[in-house]
C-alpha cells in the first residue's frame, strides 16, 4: 500500500484480482495472457501493495517468481523506488513489497535486482529494509561499500549518534553492521563500534527499567485496570493474568461483585479472570454482561467465552449459538473450535451467517473455517469454495484450502492444483499433499518446487512425500 487507505481489490475473476489475492490461478492465467497485460498487472500489484495486512501476508516470492517466468523488466519498480514520493511518504509499507521482491530476484541471480537493491540501500528512504535483504545475499565487498552512504545519513552530533545506535539496534540482519565495525577507515569502524556498544548498553538499561505494574492485591489490580480504561488504555487482559496470580478463594465475592456491576475497566478484568479460571458463575456473568455491559465489558465477555472449556460451556454455547448477536457468533466459533460432530449444523449455520454478515474477510471466519474442516462438514464445501475464490486474505484462503481438503471430494482435482502456485507456503504445502497427479501441470510443478532453493522446507517435505527421492517416479 502506498497510503493508509485499504487497497482496492479487483474482482476475483480478473487477472489483476487473482494476482492481488496471490492465488495460484493468478500465475497460471498470467502465463497464458498477453505478456504486456500480465506484466502491467504484476507491476500494479508490486507498486501498490494489495495486502490488507502487509506485515503478515506473503506476496514477494510469488511476484518474484512471476517476474522470472515472464522475464519481466524492473523499470517500473525502479521508477517507484526512486520517485519523489520516496522522500515524503517514507513509511516502509510504500516500498517494502518492492524491496522484498528484489531480494528474491537477486537470490535467483537477477543482477539488475541486486544493483537496484544496492542503489536503494545507499539512497532510498527504506534503506534499512534494503540493507537487510542484501545482508543475506550480497558479498562482503559490496556490503562494505555501503558503509559510507549509510553513515552519511547520521550527522556527527549527539543526536545523530543516538539515531545511528538506534538504527543498528533495529536492524533485522546484523551482518553489515558487524562487518563495518571491522572497517579500518577511522570514519567508519570506530563510529559503528561505538554505536553497537551503545546499543548493548541501551538494552541493559531497558531490562533494568521498571514498567508500570499494579499493586499486588485484587483491589490493586482492579484499580489498575480501571485507571487504564479511564485513560483509554484497556488493560482487562493483562489484569486478568495478574488476578490469576494474586486472587485466592477469599477474594471470590469481591470479584463476583466487580464482574456483576463494577466500573467498566474493573468489571471487564474481573469477568475475564473468572471465565479463564472456570468459575461456575462465569457463564451467567457473560450473558449478563452482553445484555447490559458497556462496549469494553461486552467485548471482554465475548472474548472470555472463547477461552473457556468443558462440557457445561459447550452445553451453554449450543443454546446461545442461535442468538443473532455477538454472543451467538462467539458461541458458534467456540463450537467450531471445541464442539463435536453433532455440532456440525450449528457451525455451518454460523459460517453461513458470518459470510452473509461480514463478507469473505470477516474476523470470525478463521475459526469457523477451521471448524468446518475439523468436523468434516461436507455441506460446508460450497461456502468454503466461495471463500477460497473471494477472500482477499491469503492466510484465510490457506485455512480454507485445508478445510476443503477435508470436506470437498473435488478438491484434489480442482483448487488443490492451483494451490501449488499460491503465494503462501502453507497453501502450497496443502496443494503438494493433495493435488491429483493426473494433471501434467502438477507433475511439472512438483518437480520445480522440489528443486527450487527458495522454497520452504515444509513444502519440499510434502513434495517428497508424494514423489519419493526420485522425481521421475511420480
Amino acid at each position: 500500500m502506498c497510503d493508509s487507505v485499504d487497497p482496492v481489490i479487483a474482482p476475483s475473476g480478473t487477472l489483476l484480482g487473482l494476482l492481488q489475492r496471490g492465488r495460484g490461478d493468478g500465475t497460471l492465467h498470467a502465463l497464458t495472457a498477453p505478456r504486456s497485460e500480465a506484466l502491467a498487472a504484476l507491476d500494479q500489484c508490486v507498486l501498490r501493495d494489495p495486502r490488507h495486512d502487509w506485515q503478515v501476508e506473503n506476496r514477494s516470492l510469488y511476484y518474484a517468481r512471476l517476474y522470472l517466468d515472464l522475464d519481466g523488466s524492473l523499470d517500473a519498480v525502479e521508477a517507484h523506488l526512486f520517485a519523489p514520493e520516496d522522500h515524503t511518504a517514507t513509511g516502509e509499507e510504500r516500498t517494502g513489497l518492492a524491496v522484498s521482491v528484489l531480494g528474491h530476484l537477486a537470490s535467483y541471480g537477477r543482477d539488475d535486482a541486486l544493483a537496484l537493491l544496492r542503489r536503494y540501500a545507499a539512497h532510498g528512504a527504506n534503506w534499512r529494509w534494503a540493507l537487510d535483504e542484501l545482508a543475506v545475499r550480497d558479498d562482503d565487498a559490496a556490503l562494505g561499500a555501503l558503509a559510507a552512504p549509510v553513515l552519511a545519513r547520521f550527522p556527527a552530533t549527539p543526536e545523530g549518534e543516538a539515531e545511528l545506535a538506534a538504527a543498528a539496534a533495529d536492524s533485522y540482519e546484523p551482518r553489515p553492521w558487524h562487518l563495518w565495525a571491522e572497517d579500518p577507515d577511522p570514519a567508519i569502524g570506530p563510529r559503528v563500534r561505538a554505536a553497537l556498544e551503545r546499543t548493548s548498553f541501551g538494552l541493559w538499561q531497558r531490562q533494568l527499567a521498571t514498567p508500570d505494574r499494579p499493586q499486588w492485591s485484587v483491589d490493586g489490580v482492579l484499580t489498575w485496570a480501571q485507571e487504564g480504561h479511564d485513560r483509554g488504555n484497556d488493560r482487562h487482559v493483562p489484569a486478568a493474568r495478574c488476578l490469576a496470580t494474586v486472587a485466592t478463594a477469599t477474594d471470590r465475592p469481591a470479584l463476583l461483585a466487580a464482574a456483576r456491576g463494577g466500573l467498566d475497566g474493573a468489571r471487564a478484568a474481573a469477568l475475564s479472570h473468572l471465565a479463564r479460571s472456570g468459575d461456575p458463575a462465569a457463564l451467567d456473568l457473560i450473558e449478563a454482561a452482553v445484555a447490559d455491559g458497556a462496549p469494553v465489558v461486552r467485548e471482554a465477555a465475548v472474548e472470555s467465552l472463547g477461552r473457556m472449556d468443558g462440557t457445561p460451556v459447550l452445553v451453554r454455547a449450543r443454546g446461545w449459538a442461535r442468538r443473532p448477536d455477538a454472543l451467538g457468533a462467539a458461541a458458534g466459533q467456540l463450537l467450531a473450535c471445541r464442539g463435536s460432530a453433532d455440532d456440525g449444523p450449528l457451525v455451518l449455520a454460523a459460517l453461513r451467517e458470518a459470510v452473509r454478515g461480514t463478507g469473505p474477510d470477516g474476523p470470525a471466519l478463521w475459526s469457523l473455517v477451521d471448524g468446518a474442516g475439523r468436523l468434516g462438514i461436507a455441506q460446508a464445501a460450497p461456502v468454503l469454495r466461495h471463500l477460497y475464490r473471494e477472500t482477499a486474505s491469503s492466510h484465510l484462503r490457506g485455512r480454507t484450502a485445508q478445510a476443503l481438503a477435508a470436506t470437498d471430494a473435488t478438491f484434489a482435482r480442482g483448487f488443490a492444483v492451483e494451490c501449488l502456485w499460491d503465494c503462501e507456503e502453507t497453501t502450497r504445502e496443502v496443494g503438494a499433499r493433495h493435488a491429483a497427479t493426473g494433471d501434467q501441470r502438477v507433475v511439472g510443478r512438483l518437480r520445480r518446487l522440489a528443486a527450487d532453493p527458495a522454497e520452504e522446507a515444509e513444502v519440499q517435505t510434502a513434495v517428497r512425500s508424494r514423489i519419493g527421492p526420485d522425481t521421475a517416479a511420480i
